[in-house]
């Protein structure tokens, strides 16, 4: 999935007044973000991908893959015969 700010994947936010939606326009200019700013004063406002932006969550890690475990590919394969061969051949 592509990184929140960039052309692939803009951050989008909705505001209720156009002083609101200047700030955030600035804000995201700053750092060279994408964004999308809709103006809707009825409805409630939501800047939670500014907030992911500004603070960005740590890549989840994931436990040790043993040789003998399932794929985490999906094949239905164990890891050694799959992902875990190509591995090897690149070490």
């Amino acid at each position: 999935m592509a990184k929140i700010g960039t052309e692939k994947r803009p951050i989008i936010v909705r505001v209720q007044t156009e002083e609101r939606g200047l700030y955030v326009a600035e804000q995201c200019a700053k750092y060279g973000w994408h964004y999308i700013i809709g103006l809707e004063p009825d409805k409630p406002e939501d800047i939670s991908d500014l907030k992911r932006a500004f603070n960005p969550t740590a890549p989840i890690k994931s436990a040790k893959i043993n040789r003998n475990d399932p794929c985490p590919c999906g094949s239905g394969k164990k890891y050694k015969k799959c992902c875990g061969a190509s591995s090897v051949l690149e070490a």
